[in-house]
């Protein structure tokens, strides 16, 4: 969930004057390579350093190995609450003066939990750099933990629970629904906003206990991206972050899935919505296996585009829906998270189509890519795709998305200079491989339907509103 805003023209505005390169553009031809500048501190904090000097920005990026499926339990929603904590203020910087001296030089910043991290970040002006990572060290560091500040920011969640899920039509559908029905080890199954109650027994000592925990050098990574000298960085972040005690990374929870063998069905009630909605949702491969990375690619032919099939079959073919979306991990990307993740394939339609009959034309595209192996053309698009979306990923935000590969494969994997073999992942997926993963992974029992049904409130009965001895006007 994303925390604070915000940008500002003149980042914007400095930006405007700046050639900024394709990643296309800058491979020349041939295979595009990411600089990757490694280290690690004695204090165990991981560094990640890739200049890029085609904006005068930069983006610093810091990411805890806390999230969503990881948090404690009866801690249910603890790793967002404590995201909206790091912005209360440190020990040289009060309340929200972080965010006051970023937005007045001109910068932005964000926050956001995931599944597997929680990450803070900045774009700014690149000879703003050194401060920004001074403040960042100095949240690490000493973070202002208050009652004050806890008791605002319960509430501040709260009311984000009741606004983005409680009080939305199709709140949290299908990315916060969908995983507390399909899946079994309570870690990927609990509800990762958090229960209402688990949010308001939280207690000072829980805040404390949790920040010395997990926001620890060791459980952390560093990046730094855009124009700055890579020497000089890394000796300003050995200044500002190195002498911040750390003690061991927390254990990680055992997240694994046990093999689905039956379908799941599920239907969630939902007085606010206006229409019903359908979504499927499939257990995929370990990331990082040739599976993985060629269910990435059928993501791209079955639902990625208004090429795709389940587009062509639902949308343009059968007129069930106006849209249809989904994807390897609805919170980022497929390579942004750790663990098991869910391929989710989701769409709104009208009350007189039954969801079986949608099923049934789903099905028939699912059992067309399981039945036999694709095209080559076929597959090339899909790879060609998919090279376009790891690009996009890599330039979104003014160069946050390059942050956040390279912090994600350096928390998960202890090597960002996975960046530079994606494209080579994927072009090794053959028409063999995605057969064999479509049969394995795309089978009806390996997944869950889930269906959202509107239900509106009774009209009073009538007469109930009149008042007694009342005439008609």
């Amino acid at each position: 969930m994303r925390n604070t805003v915000r940008l500002t023209v003149s980042l914007a505005a400095v930006l405007a004057l700046a050639p900024v390169a394709s990643p296309a553009a800058a491979a020349g031809g041939g295979g595009f390579s990411v600089p990757v500048e490694y280290h690690t501190l004695d204090n165990g904090l991981k560094v990640v350093l890739s200049r890029d000097a085609t904006a005068p920005t930069a983006v610093v990026a810091v990411y805890y190995n806390i999230g969503f499926r990881i948090e404690p339990r009866n801690r249910t929603g603890f790793a967002h609450l404590f995201e909206h904590m790091m912005f209360q203020g440190s020990k040289n910087l009060g309340k929200m003066e972080f965010v006051r001296l970023i937005q007045s030089n001109g910068g932005i910043l964000n926050g956001s939990t995931r599944f597997d991290f929680t990450d803070y970040f900045e774009i700014v002006p690149a000879h703003t750099l050194e401060m920004m990572l001074w403040g960042e060290a100095d949240r690490m560091r000493a973070l202002d933990i208050t009652q004050e500040n806890l008791t605002n920011q319960q509430g501040v969640v709260t009311n984000e629970v009741k606004v983005n899920v409680l009080n939305r039509p199709y709140g949290g559908f299908p990315w916060l629904d969908m995983p507390q029905y399909a899946n079994a080890n309570w870690y990927n199954a609990h509800n990762f906003y958090g229960d209402l109650v688990d949010l308001e027994a939280a207690t000072l000592e829980d805040v404390e206990a949790f920040f010395d925990a997990y926001y620890t050098p060791s459980n952390a990574v560093v990046v730094v991206t855009g124009d700055f000298e890579p020497a000089q960085t890394l000796a300003w972040i050995e200044e500002y972050f190195g002498s911040i005690p750390s003690g061991p990374r927390p254990d990680q929870p055992d997240i694994s899935e046990p093999r689905q063998e039956k379908e799941k069905r599920a239907s969630k009630a939902d007085k606010l919505a206006t229409r019903p909605a359908l979504a499927v949702g499939y257990h995929v491969p370990p990331r990082n296996t040739p599976e993985y990375f060629a269910m990435g690619l059928l993501d791209q032919i079955l639902v990625q585009g208004r090429d795709s099939r389940l587009y062509q079959a639902l949308v343009q073919e059968n007129g069930f829906t106006g849209d249809v979306s989904g994807g390897i991990n609805l919170l980022g990307n497929m390579f942004d998270v750790d663990g098991p993740v869910l391929w989710i394939t989701s769409l709104m339609h009208d009350a007189e189509t039954p969801a079986d009959e949608i099923l049934n034309a789903f099905d028939a595209e699912i059992e067309r890519i399981r039945s036999a192996p694709v095209d080559e053309a076929t597959l090339e698009l899909a790879k060609i795709k998919a090279r376009s979306r790891f690009y996009d990923d890599l330039e979104d935000t003014f160069g946050f998305g390059r942050a956040d590969l390279l912090a994600s494969f350096a928390l998960f994997d202890d090597d960002p200079g996975r960046i530079n073999s994606i494209e080579a992942e994927f072009a090794k997926v053959t028409p063999e491989v995605l057969l064999a993963t479509a049969r394995e992974y795309l089978r009806p029992t390996n997944r869950t339907i889930l269906t959202i049904e509107p239900q509106p409130e009774e009209p009073p009965a009538a007469g109930a509103n009149e008042t007694e001895g009342s005439e008609a006007s």
